[in-house]
């Protein structure tokens, strides 16, 4: 029998129950049945797939179609998890009207849920795909799609004011009908607070130990590359395994040892 699917309300409870809850980035059938399988709660086809797997220099080059396909193909390898797609750079700033439509096709492509940053701005935006039937989880402190007007990769909520603001991101998120929030790159006293104050979950990122919940690049949480964030712990040298199995794979074949007769087919 199939495990049982993570849904919205299991969230709820493991928040309740200070259960800790996971989610990993995945952008394709592959990753997504291993980390299902792993036991991770959540998937995030998240607008890194830019980055990680596109080859752009940033998130904001991703399109919608991209992610589209990205979103079909983790949700076809995903039996347990919960699926939660970003809505990508340009597909919800004109409007609430453009950003339930863009929800809309995640959805139809296998998104449980959607992800877009921003708080207080985007209060309406939230309570309109909210109100199309869709879950949206939000996403606050550092939001790489407004990387340029940030200033670079820096931690947001410093500070009195800084606090304030994010606070009253995270609580607007909320109370436009959001089912989680992501923090990311805050000072861990803010988001404990923020913890606290909010009923729906939190999933941090650089954001300290007291969020309902962590995420991580898995790229970053593999090893996939040499150079990571401050906050990424490596799980793994995914990379390097990889690398050493096609260096020796070209040695076979160099020096003729594969394929012997093992497997060669017979006549």
């Amino acid at each position: 029998m199939k495990p049982k699917r993570v849904r919205v309300h299991h969230l709820i409870h493991m928040k309740e129950a200070r259960e800790p809850i996971t989610m990993l980035t995945s952008y394709d059938a592959l990753t997504a049945r291993i980390f299902d399988e792993a036991g991770v709660e959540m998937l995030l086809v998240g607008d890194s797939y830019g980055n990680t797997v596109l080859g752009y220099n940033s998130t904001v080059p991703v399109t919608l179609e991209e992610l589209e396909i990205a979103t079909a193909a983790v949700a076809r390898g995903t039996s347990r998890a919960l699926v939660v797609a970003d809505l990508p750079f340009g597909s919800y700033e004109e409007s609430p009207a453009a950003a339930v439509r863009s929800a809309v096709r995640l959805r139809k492509a296998g998104a449980d849920a959607v992800k877009l940053e921003g708080g207080v701005r985007q209060a309406h935006t939230i309570r309109a795909i909210t109100e199309a039937g869709i879950p949206v989880v939000g996403h606050v402190g550092f939001t790489p799609q407004s990387e340029s007007s940030l200033g670079g990769p820096r931690v947001q909520g410093r500070g009195n004011a800084g606090e304030a603001q994010i606070v009253d991101d995270a609580a607007a998120v909320e109370e436009n009908g959001a089912v989680a929030i992501v923090l990311e790159m805050v000072p861990a006293q803010v988001a404990h607070r923020i913890t606290r104050i909010l009923h729906i979950p939190t999933i941090g990122i650089g954001a300290g130990v007291d969020t309902d919940g962590q995420v991580l690049v898995w790229t970053d949480m593999a090893g996939m590359t040499e150079w990571v964030p401050s906050f990424v712990r490596k799980f793994g040298q995914v990379g390097h395994a990889l690398s050493e199995a096609t260096k020796e794979y070209c040695e076979a074949v160099k020096n003729r040892s594969f394929p012997d007769e093992s497997h060669s087919f017979l006549k």
